[in-house]
């Protein structure tokens, strides 16, 4: 008699032990799913094109891959997480190596700007954003395509950037799948500047560009430290819709001696039902992520990032989609490691969130 799908399934699971070392063989922290097994798909996007400053997320996906292996799976509100089933596509290397070639014409441009757009070099960069955004729009058509299949088929996605431009297209894929949500995006920067440098789909202008979307009726931004005054103006100008808890903020309550959970109340408070986190890995503060494109001091700590992303499941509200972003290797291997704890946690609290596997904390 042949096996079917679920029991080799039932298999894996009752022979994994999830307290051996991390199998290389393995998939993503070492887990026996594969991709189609998987409840939740971790979808890389390797894209850096319009970094304005240091590069090096498009890395970030594999570099995280890597260091999941050295995550421990047991998480003491989640005893069982691992058997939710996580798995993580493989890099598209087509939509690597064109990241690779526009960001050589992208650094070339951008370094024209800065340096005041001499006249003599003005004609070889006239057709440079024309380009950047051709193809910035196919990869989101390209990304609305991919997750929005995982959708259909029943599964919760994760983007795993690249730069923070990248989960466009996962967003129009929700926007055609739910009435309305939110979107809570911890980050340094507003990401609220239009078509920053000429480029429409810069990571600089995720915010603008999803804001497009009339079915996002909340943007409440958290950690934000830097920040353009017409990006400050859009955000006064946007009636509610966008809500900035700006850092100086959380510091000011911190030193009022507020709890964190009164202050994540507040932050709460602004969430719709549905949530979509977009979670910038600068949001932190820089010493958990050294190698980040454009850090900024201040941010938050990693537990206090993780209690805010519980509460919001505690509080009943169903987080329907995420990404993680500008994970960058650097120098040093501490910024893939805290990025796949972060992954894990974004994870299955999305899971949870969805029914899919249970916690201690939603019983309480």
């Amino acid at each position: 008699m042949a096996t079917s799908s679920s029991q080799r399934l039932e298999q894996k699971l009752a022979s994994f032990d999830p307290n051996a070392l991390g199998d290389s063989a393995g998939g993503l922290y070492g887990l026996p799913f594969t991709v189609d097994e998987a409840q939740v798909v971790v979808v890389p996007v390797p894209w850096e094109v319009t970094v304005s400053y240091r590069g090096g997320t498009a890395q970030g996906p594999e570099a995280i891959r890597e260091a999941s292996l050295q995550v421990d799976l047991y998480e003491p509100d989640i005893p069982e997480a691992w058997r939710m089933g996580l798995a993580m596509e493989e890099e598209d290397e087509k939509i690597a190596q064109e990241s690779r070639t526009l960001r050589t014409l992208a650094a070339d441009y951008i370094g024209w700007l800065e340096a005041g757009q001499p006249a003599g070099k003005a004609q070889n960069f006239s057709t440079v954003p024309g380009q950047v955004t051709t193809r910035g729009k196919a990869l989101v058509e390209w990304l609305k395509e991919k997750t929005g299949a995982y959708l259909d088929a029943g599964k919760g996605v994760v983007v795993l950037g690249g730069d923070h431009s990248t989960p466009l297209g996962y967003l129009h894929a929700l926007a055609e799948r739910h009435e309305e949500f939110g979107i809570l995006q911890i980050d340094a920067h507003c990401d609220l500047r239009p078509a920053y440098e000429g480029f429409e789909y810069s990571h600089a202008s995720i915010m603008y560009n999803a804001l497009k979307l009339p079915q996002v009726k909340k943007l409440v931004q958290v950690g934000i430290r830097d920040l353009c005054q017409q990006e400050a103006e859009l955000v006064d100008q946007s009636g509610g819709r966008v809500v900035m808890f700006h850092n100086r903020f959380l510091s000011n309550e911190r030193f009022a001696k507020k709890s964190w959970k009164k202050v994540c109340g507040k932050i709460i408070a602004q969430l719709p039902q549905k949530v979509y986190l977009s979670f910038d890995i600068d949001g932190l503060d820089p010493k958990l992520c050294p190698g980040t494109g454009t850090p900024v001091p201040g941010g938050l700590e990693f537990e206090e990032a993780l209690y805010l992303i519980r509460a919001i499941v505690e509080s009943g509200r169903e987080i329907i989609g995420c990404d993680l972003n500008e994970v960058a290797p650097g120098d040093t291997e501490w910024n893939a490691i805290v990025g796949a704890r972060l992954l894990f946690q974004m994870a299955h609290w999305m899971g949870v969130s969805q029914g899919r596997i249970k916690a201690r904390i939603s019983e309480k």
